[in-house]
């Protein structure tokens, strides 16, 4: 072989080995989107946007936004697509008879983008329900009938994930009517089997804690972990429940990070990495030293420096996935969703640190 070529086959093997190694760290962003921003029957904050106006760094660079308008919808798959976000998990609520607040997860599924991203379900199951066995499975039929089928749902491993907000609540609900967590979870994934899918790929949102990480969660059939969000202060060991809220965005990190540590180092399941645009929940009424944990964008890029490096450290376990809180919680003060003040400064500083 001519020097000449060997020069030029040595450049192309050294690019396709450069190519597969970019490719092979791609990183998997979801961002938790709560579905807050239209009015509803019974909703306390009616109209939606009447608690966060006094509060005008918080004002989106759409507006006072109606959610349940298509256009909306697709303004945000177009920006979210953009900056490298993977999929949006829905905040999903269900009354033991039917969805409510599903006006933004509608207004997705009829955009003529959204194929630009995918979307999956964030079960917040903060209530009573389900009451009864029969309650949960027309809620799993819903699940089907509607998103899972749907060829923009998330699946991990050719299975449609569903975030469970609350694992203790399923516990202590199935518990009432003799039923138990493994055994809803596996009928959820029977009923997913009868419909032409594999099953479902169950995430439990959960603290460092050793009943849920090592016991419950793993026993009673969950696939992988990961928690919508964090309030506490940086510690040594496990969760307790105890612990000091922060109350600064530099302390809340410390606080994510001893809780992925501990995660990592003592969970047998994945673990997708939470991280959080902060908190100031006053106009939700919250009056409190923790609502001081706000961020910038700056500190937010910090945080996510923080958390690729963790990954980068941890790339199976982690399955190189993270989940942020969140699109739009303006209550709660945790959005990375353009604003007037910031305009797209969160994004930009996602997509610098997880760039593709």
């Amino acid at each position: 072989m001519k020097p000449t070529h060997k020069i030029l086959l040595i450049g192309f093997l050294s690019a396709l080995f450069c190519f597969l190694q970019t490719g092979a760290q791609e990183y998997k962003i979801g961002v938790y989107y709560y579905p807050g921003w239209t009015d509803s029957p019974g909703q306390w904050w009616n109209p939606p946007w009447d608690k966060i106006k006094p509060f005008p760094d918080r004002e989106p660079l759409l507006g006072w936004y109606p959610e349940t308008e298509v256009w909306v919808a697709e303004k945000q798959i177009n920006w979210a697509s953009e900056y490298g976000i993977d999929f949006f998990a829905y905040d999903w609520y269900w009354d033991g008879k039917r969805p409510f607040l599903n006006h933004a997860i509608d207004a997705y599924l009829k955009a003529h983008n959204k194929s630009k991203i995918k979307f999956c379900l964030l079960w917040a199951n903060h209530f009573t329900v389900p009451e009864s066995l029969s309650q949960f499975e027309s809620m799993v039929d819903c699940w089907i009938n509607n998103y899972f089928k749907d060829p923009q749902y998330l699946k991990i491993n050719e299975n449609p994930m569903v975030i469970v907000f609350s694992p203790e609540h399923l516990r202590n609900n199935a518990a009432r009517f003799n039923s138990t967590t493994a055994d809803l979870l596996a009928t959820a994934r029977m009923k997913a089997a009868k419909n032409g899918l594999n099953g479902i790929y169950f995430v439990a949102c959960t603290p460092a804690n050793s009943y849920w990480v090592n016991g419950y969660l793993p026993q009673n059939g969950y696939d992988a972990l990961t928690a919508y969000n964090y309030h506490a202060k940086g510690f040594i060991g496990e969760f307790t429940g105890k612990e000091t809220a922060a109350n600064n965005y530099a302390d809340l990190l410390d606080g994510y990070k001893s809780q992925w540590t501990w995660i990592l180092n003592n969970s047998k399941l994945p673990f997708f990495l939470p991280i959080t645009a902060g908190w100031d929940k006053r106009p939700w009424g919250s009056n409190s030293a923790h609502d001081s944990c706000a961020s910038t964008p700056f500190s937010f890029k910090n945080m996510l420096k923080e958390a690729k490096a963790i990954i980068d450290r941890n790339p199976i376990k982690t399955e190189k996935t993270v989940l942020v809180c969140a699109w739009n919680e303006y209550g709660e003060g945790s959005y990375i969703e353009p604003t007037k003040k910031w305009q797209f400064q969160y994004l930009e500083a996602l997509k610098e640190v997880f760039a593709k």
